[in-house]
């Protein structure tokens, strides 16, 4: 075992630049049912496994060609490394400042609507995982646990939304939001209305789900979600809901002849993010952001960062990779905080938007497969993959802070600098 293995598995004190001490959260050994899964990949194939066939492919999904999708992780690969020797030390310090908090990893969970359809309690696992390992879970609105729940057991603070283009209901479920006790709104703009996913429709994917043979035998074949999932969510919380898309619990999962209701979205407007604003007295985040323009707007409005993202390759199929995107993004942003998700899957693609100055970013998929084969540990021991490759990474570029990683760590793929994106 190599010194970097050792540092993580011992869960060693790291000392940070201010002089102060962080306790890094030990690495934790694989779950059984994880042994062989070495990389994020890997969880996708051991949930394809677990999974009934629609639950899978819900979660893996994307837009029509699945063009976008392939770009998000294909033009990581257009940027090089250039490493700088006999610079780290044996200790590496990968905290992360967000928002005046600061966090032990650079990455967080992204919001995955139905997480606890793939995973038992999938929001409270991803939850309490995060937060178990220094850094925290994005609730979805789409979720099927009501977000007051996830607030007190998980401790969870950072909410998105789906709001519709009505006022009233606009405002009802950001004062809902608020008595949670969440602090950080999370305000989606890419789901005018749901990207053609084409691998859904071939697999009869729909919500509410419908009773059918097919259903039930998909279920048959894989008892271990069967019984360690949905047999066990029906005993422990009765059959799932909608719980969070209003201000009121919405439509249950398994249902007939019923609509899930998305009522509304086409409408909404940035007059509707001004009302949040207004209304909204903790932290305003935009996600889905891909044009400077709306950079500009919600600077302008008050928001205090944006999500730079393509929702995962599930909506405009052929859309920019939020990596793409970021050159036009970065001179409009000001002092608003720059996240980013959709394609992450190395420690290798954090450390590259770190250097291009984004402040932090989100995965989504590998953790909610993680969930899905080995519930929180699979969680937690998925974070730990993650931040040792982010770790291993630091050592090899020479540097033992994430402020160390800078534009200066980059080169496109002749060699050339790449620009920095970010005004100083």
């Amino acid at each position: 075992m190599n010194g970097t293995d050792q540092d993580q598995a011992s869960g060693t004190t790291t000392s940070v630049p201010d002089g102060g001490v962080r306790q890094v959260a030990p690495r934790e050994p694989a779950p059984r049912s994880l042994a062989k899964c070495f990389s994020l990949d890997d969880l996708e194939a051991a949930a394809r496994r677990h999974l009934p066939r629609r639950v899978f492919g819900y979660v893996a999904s994307a837009a029509e060609t699945g063009a976008s999708f392939r770009a998000n992780r294909e033009d990581f690969s257009s940027l090089r490394f250039v490493p700088r020797g006999l610079r780290t030390r044996t200790v590496r310090e990968q905290s992360r400042t967000l928002f005046g908090q600061t966090y032990d990893r650079p990455f967080g969970i992204a919001p995955m609507g139905l997480s606890a359809l793939a995973a038992y309690d999938g929001d409270i696992a991803l939850a309490k995982a995060a937060r178990d390992k220094g850094t925290f879970a994005i609730m979805s609105a789409s979720s099927l646990t009501s977000l007051e729940r996830v607030a007190a057991e998980a401790g969870s603070r950072w909410f998105q939304a789906y709001f519709p283009g009505d006022m009233a209901r606009v405002l009802s479920m950001t004062d809902r939001v608020a008595s949670a006790g969440f602090d950080t709104l999370v305000v989606t703009i890419d789901v005018q209305m749901n990207g053609k996913r084409e691998d859904d429709l071939r697999n009869g994917w729909q919500t509410p789900l419908q009773p059918s043979l097919r259903l039930a035998m998909e279920g048959v074949t894989h008892p271990r979600w069967l019984f360690g999932t949905a047999f066990k969510t029906l005993c422990h919380h009765g059959m799932p809901h909608f719980e969070n898309l209003d201000s009121q619990r919405g439509l249950p999962i398994l249902a007939r002849n019923l609509l899930r209701s998305f009522a509304g979205r086409e409408s909404l407007s940035w007059e509707h993010v001004k009302a949040v604003r207004e209304r909204w007295k903790g932290r305003l985040v935009l996600k889905g952001v891909l044009s400077p323009q709306d950079a500009a707007l919600a600077r302008r409005i008050g928001c205090d960062g944006i999500i730079v993202s393509n929702h995962g390759g599930r909506q405009m199929d052929g859309a920019l990779s939020p990596l793409a995107a970021l050159p036009r993004i970065m001179p409009e942003v000001g002092e608003m905080a720059v996240m980013m998700d959709s394609g992450f899957r190395r420690g290798s693609d954090v450390l590259r938007a770190i250097a291009l100055g984004v402040d932090f970013v989100f995965l989504g998929r590998p953790f909610l497969f993680a969930a899905a084969v080995a519930g929180e540990p699979g969680v937690r021991y998925a974070i730990d993959v993650l931040s040792g490759e982010i770790d291993r990474g630091m050592a090899l570029l020479g540097a033992y802070t994430l402020g160390q990683i800078t534009i200066d760590h980059l080169a496109r793929q002749d060699g050339t600098p790449v620009t920095p994106l970010r005004p100083s």
